[in-house]
């Protein structure tokens, strides 16, 4: 169904798109960034740009990777996730 859209947009338009889906890596990454500075789950739905489903489902795998923290309602990255979050920008994952 993407695709056709795009022909559609490219046909009506006379332009060319490119659409592209974000790796799970830089989602988690984009994550990790938000919650180093404690951030409340609505705040990293709408700063990742992920629906509510999305984001609880990246959050238990951050969880339970140990990269990231739930402490009363706020997410906060923890030194694992710090040290992924380098590690990741350093190889540019």
């Amino acid at each position: 169904m993407e695709i056709l859209a795009k022909i559609i947009f490219e046909y009506i338009v006379g332009e060319k798109i490119n659409i592209q889906r974000r790796r799970r890596t830089d989602i988690a990454v984009a994550i990790l960034k938000i919650a180093n500075n404690r951030a409340k789950k609505t705040h990293i739905i709408y700063e990742v740009n992920l629906n509510f489903n999305i984001a609880q489902k990246y959050l238990e795998m951050l969880k339970e990777k140990e990269l990231i923290r739930n402490e009363n309602g706020l997410f906060i990255t923890n030194d694992k996730g710090k040290i992924f979050q380098d590690i990741a920008k350093e190889i540019e994952l």
